[in-house]
């Protein structure tokens, strides 16, 4: 710490001031936040999940309620509104908090509900970038990237000032929390954080001429079924610079995209069905967790989970034991997978490579290859009967704001 500027002592340069009490910004004061929280909560009958440390479950009788936490940000939802009047009036016994009503805009992700489902998208946040970066009214496209290409280190010139590269993609990164269709782009920007060049610029605004085109777009979920199916892909050898491979997965709860994934894999693979196979271990692992999140949430599933690959190869070695001597070098993802296939928590399945949605996160596509894999995923547009709805009464959910320390 050092003397504020404007306020420095010229007789005791040496002194700072003297810390009786944790301030907000401090990194022990979140912790110290959540400890206050999580005991209010617990002492209510809440319990805290063992998969998601920001959730909290309550079961009784026949009541059920959810309550998610994001620093001092709070969503609740309850099948019995009566639950979350008298949750709200307890918590603001000890916290200074106001209820905001009905969820309708939660950390830049607006919410809009009508008969038929639930529309999550980013309109305001995306326009906001835009306009931060002086491209508002820069021309629209169609997909998010040119179809065949791949960045590399050595494309372009290097940038003279990288910082608005790294602020803008940083702020695109957090856009892939409602717009899965362009977590393959983003991958490959992130990549290139260090020494961002021109033509990773180029790519980047590429990235935002899309979300110009698709401002109202966004995931869509409908009531249905609580079935999981999970799409893996690998692109093999992928990167132009170190040759690893670009793995992509979808996890479906019923026809509702709930996780997704586009990350290059730590090592290189020597052959596509090492790549797959990787990719499959990963989605395995993300549909176990979700399976463990239903339980808490007293959720049980009818069949189990179905994952399809498209690789006939990676499929034989989780279900024949053969193959174990040719794949030594992948031991424990063998072993892992091939255990929750045997005890049959997870089924494989093949599936087309032309209908294979997840290719949206390994390649790039054609404007009319890519709007056929972006419907795949429950990514569209608002109807133009919500636009400009930002709340509706059919759900019973809370959003509250935490607006000060707790009382003492």
């Amino acid at each position: 710490m050092v003397q504020p500027k404007g306020f420095e002592d010229p007789t005791n340069p040496q002194f700072v001031c003297k810390l009786h009490n944790s301030i907000y910004e401090l990194k022990q004061a979140p912790r110290a936040w959540f400890n206050c929280l999580s005991t209010a909560l617990l002492s209510l009958g809440f319990v805290s999940s063992q998969v998601d440390p920001s959730l909290f479950t309550y079961h009784s009788d026949s009541t059920h309620a959810f309550l998610l936490v994001y620093v001092d940000d709070i969503l609740v939802t309850s099948n019995v509104q009566l639950f979350i009047d008298e949750l709200i009036s307890s918590l603001q016994l000890d916290f200074a908090m106001k209820d905001l009503g009905q969820l309708s805009y939660f950390l830049s992700i607006e919410a809009t509900r009508d008969s038929s489902g639930l529309h999550l998208r980013q309109t305001r946040y995306i326009i906001d970038l835009l306009d931060r970066v002086n491209l508002i009214g820069i021309r629209p496209y169609r997909a998010p990237c040119v179809s065949g290409t791949k960045l590399s280190k050595f494309d372009g010139d290097p940038l003279l000032d990288p910082s608005e590269y790294r602020h803008t993609v940083g702020a695109l990164k957090y856009v892939t929390l409602n717009c899965p269709d362009i977590a393959y782009s983003m991958n490959q920007l992130c990549q290139h954080m260090q020494a961002p060049t021109t033509a990773h610029w180029t790519a980047a605004k590429h990235v935002l001429r899309y979300l110009k085109n698709t401002l109202d777009f966004g995931l869509f979920y409908r009531p249905g079924s609580f079935s999981i199916n999970a799409y893996c892909d690998s692109d093999w050898i992928g990167d132009p610079d170190d040759r690893r491979s670009t793995c992509g997965y979808g996890v479906f709860v019923g026809l509702n995209l709930i996780s997704w994934s586009a990350k290059k894999q730590p090592v290189v693979s020597k052959s596509s069905t090492k790549a797959e196979y990787r990719c499959l271990a990963l989605v395995t692992t993300e549909v176990y967790w979700l399976r463990m999140l239903l339980c808490e949430l007293q959720i049980s599933l009818d069949s189990p989970p179905v994952i399809w690959c498209d690789n006939i190869s990676a499929l034989a070695i989780a279900s024949n034991p053969i193959f174990y001597a040719r794949s030594k070098h992948i031991k424990v993802d063998y072993h892992f997978v091939r255990e929750k296939f045997a005890h049959r928590d997870i089924i494989l399945e093949n599936i087309s490579t032309s209908i294979q949605p997840t290719y949206i996160f390994t390649k790039g596509h054609t404007a009319d290859r890519f709007c056929f894999l972006r419907d795949k995923m429950a990514i569209c547009d608002l109807p133009a009967s919500l636009r400009g709805n930002v709340s509706d009464n059919d759900a019973d959910h809370s959003n509250i704001q935490e607006n000060s320390k707790p009382s003492q």
